[in-house]
């Protein structure tokens, strides 16, 4: 089984035991002063444990001056650097796994904030660690500060138009700057090898500062360093050169290379390079004796066409790879959302790319590989393409926390997580409700030794994520339900579908503690005249085509992710569809992608948009709505309003629990606040622990 994705492989004069890669992705884990901590090291280690080939921490500064993109990203900027990089080589090495460096800066896409201050927070840091927490209370401040433009500027080739995501200021580079930075890159590297690094690897991907030189888009110089294919090639052309001087032909190198800029995707056709230029470029590399190319694309101009939604398909954009894979003779190493082993093997087998890579599939899952070769893939843990990861990493690092997964609990805390205390002793704990929290719930308690068993009054389990997983291109939502049946009955977890009890046979059953996982149920305000009128419907009955609507003029209350998901089956059926919202901007709240996500199928429809617009009252032919901004009123005429303005707790399950005696009652996910699936599960694994 998974013969090609289990049989070793060289990149250069190094050999990978497989054929599996976890590409870098920012978490947050490390120093301000760019060494790793324990925790990254045991995060990245478990991946190793887990049977990873090859890991690519997140990326790493090769500058303290303009290169950092957050505060606690590995650096090996230094030669302080070298020592604790070569124990976190070794910690991996035990297991068999190599470790790759990704050399990186931002360039444009940089945290205004860093430049130059960098250097001066790092001694103080050293010395008092408490000052750290000092500086991100500050972020709010710094962030406000940078939207405004009041911060240093940050590097890249030439001033153009700012990045959809990055710093408000930059400047075009100085020859000497250039230089400079070249030299950066190279010494990062010798670093790495001092350290007994395997490879190195230098980000030319995703708009950063090697790909900016790389796109006539973002570089319009003039000079050397400018103009021609060969010109804008030199900057990285001269960071190869200097490392295979510096560290030999034998040193391990390869390049994450943007095979296609996809400004096309976002209709922007003409802008950057596409693919043909991608090849160019590999042929190049190969030709300079870069030992494999990782490719990848886009930038942050066009995020969901490097960094996923759920609505993209599993190996969406493996003819990239494959292109690229026709034009050179070495490795090509390719992250193409790798779900399962049976996907990676295939893709291997009809010759995409040489190595499957991912970060969120190994986030997810820290032991993909080892449940590959032991012959128990359905004990995988499938990524859903949430974004909780990055939503997550963004939130958290202005603060000083880690990123976290949506549905793997021990990220960033593998020490505890896999030594969990087995302190239940048999107790009889009851969940009630098989949702994403329930589930979590119950694997959690099943692993720490309690007797848990789950009832579930729907033959279905899965609670909001069945809503979730109905509406378009969503369906791998439901991934995660199934994979927490799987582990949490592997773990020990009873589990009742189809059974509903009452509050009085819980009690009498005499359990000794329940967690209340009841969910939510979608929220229909009873202050709103004529809101229960034959002509108003809630989101869910139109996303489960409980009622269908054709040809109709249809109002949806609330923009939130589940309001335009309605908003496309509307569509489908010949509907005139109006989102109103009563907040200033569409979905409030929302993660950028996902909403940018669900427009690109919306503009392409008759579908209105009206924000800062209160509903007021419905009628038979229509809905009265106010202007937030003036309190202006008026009509709009419809023939049906849907409802999606959340959830509300279900029931009052813990209520009557407590009233006939229960001791010991836990609320999670949305039976406490309405929420995603990152938050049930986090709410529920949280809950959980915290019991003694």
């Amino acid at each position: 089984m998974y013969e090609m994705l289990l049989s070793p492989m060289k990149i250069g004069s190094m050999t990978v035991k497989n054929r599996t890669v976890m590409t870098a992705a920012e978490f947050s884990l490390g120093q301000t002063n760019g060494k790793p901590t324990e925790r990254l090291m045991d995060y990245y280690e478990e991946r190793a444990k887990g049977g990873v080939g090859m890991i690519i921490p997140g990326i790493c500064r090769v500058n303290d001056m303009g290169g950092a993109s957050t505060f606690t990203q590995l650096a090996m900027s230094h030669d302080y650097h070298i020592a604790p990089m070569h124990e976190f080589a070794e910690r991996l090495h035990r297991h068999g796994a190599k470790l790759c460096i990704q050399l990186h800066h931002p360039g444009r896409q940089g945290m205004a904030s860093a430049i130059n201050s960098l250097p001066l927070v790092i001694p103080v840091a050293d010395r008092f660690p408490g000052v750290m927490d000092k500086i991100f209370k500050c972020t709010p401040l710094l962030l406000g500060m940078e939207a405004k433009g009041v911060c240093f500027s940050v590097q890249a080739p030439s001033k153009v138009e700012l990045a959809k995501h990055g710093a408000t200021r930059m400047h075009a580079m100085s020859k000497r700057e250039i230089r400079c930075l070249i030299r950066d890159f190279i010494e990062a590297a010798v670093r790495c090898q001092k350290a007994g690094v395997d490879c190195v690897e230098l980000h030319a991907g995703h708009g950063y500062i090697i790909q900016q030189f790389l796109s006539p888009h973002t570089n319009r110089r003039i000079d050397e360093y400018g103009g021609s294919f060969e010109n804008r090639l030199r900057f990285l052309t001269e960071i190869i050169q200097g490392i295979r001087e510096r560290c030999g032909r034998d040193y391990p190198l390869t390049v994450r290379l943007t095979a296609d800029e996809m400004y096309d995707r976002v209709g922007r056709p003409g802008v950057g390079y596409g693919l043909e230029t991608g090849k160019q470029i590999a042929k190049r590399l190969e030709e300079l004796g870069v030992d494999a190319i990782n490719v990848t694309s886009a930038c942050y101009d066009a995020y969901n066409y490097w960094l996923e939604p759920t609505s993209f398909e599993p190996g969406w954009r493996k003819y990239l790879a494959r292109e690229i894979k026709s034009v050179v003779s070495i490795p090509v190493i390719a992250a193409n959302v790798i779900r399962t082993p049976e996907q990676a093997e295939k893709q291997l087998q009809e010759g995409d790319q040489d190595f499957v890579a991912s970060a969120r599939t190994f986030i997810c899952d820290p032991h993909w590989v080892k449940k590959a070769e032991e012959g128990r893939p359905e004990e995988i843990r499938r990524c859903i393409g949430c974004l909780n990861c990055i939503r997550s990493f963004m939130t958290n690092a202005g603060v000083g926390q880690p990123g976290e997964c949506a549905l793997n609990m021990s990220v960033a805390r593998e020490k505890a997580y896999f030594n969990m205390p087995r302190d239940g002793e048999g107790r009889k704990i009851l969940v009630i409700g098989a949702g994403p929290a329930g589930l979590t719930a119950a694997q959690t308690l099943a692993m720490r030794g309690f007797d848990v068993t789950v009832y579930e009054k729907e033959s279905m389990p899965g609670g909001q994520v069945i809503t979730a997983a109905a509406c378009h291109l969503k369906d791998k939502l439901y991934w995660c339900i199934e994979d927490l049946m799987t582990n949490a009955k592997k773990a020990g977890a009873k589990i009742e579908l189809g059974r509903e009890l009452s509050p009085e046979e819980i009690a009498a059953m005499e359990p000794w503690g329940v967690v209340v996982a009841t969910g939510g149920e979608p929220l229909r305000p009873r202050s709103i005249p004529g809101i229960d009128g034959e002509n108003v419907y809630t989101a869910p009955q139109i996303i489960h085509r409980e009622k269908v609507l054709r040809d109709k003029r249809v109002v949806i209350a609330g923009s939130g992710l589940t309001g335009l998901e309605t908003a496309e089956i509307l569509n489908e059926t010949g509907n005139r569809v109006t989102i109103i919202e009563m907040a200033p901007e569409l979905a409030p709240g929302a993660w950028f992608q996902l909403v940018d996500d669900e427009l690109e199928r919306l503009n392409k429809t008759d579908t209105k948009f009206e924000t800062g617009t209160k509903l007021l009252r419905v009628d038979e032919s229509g809905i009265t709505v106010q202007d937030v901004k003036t309190g202006t009123e008026r009509r709009i005429e419809a023939d049906a309003l849907v409802l999606s303005l959340g959830v509300r707790p279900a029931g009052n399950l813990a209520r009557e629990l407590d009233k006939l005696g229960v001791m010991r009652i836990w609320r999670v996910g949305d039976a406490v606040k309405s929420g995603t699936i990152a938050d049930a599960c986090h709410s529920a694994y949280d809950a959980v622990m915290a019991i003694k």
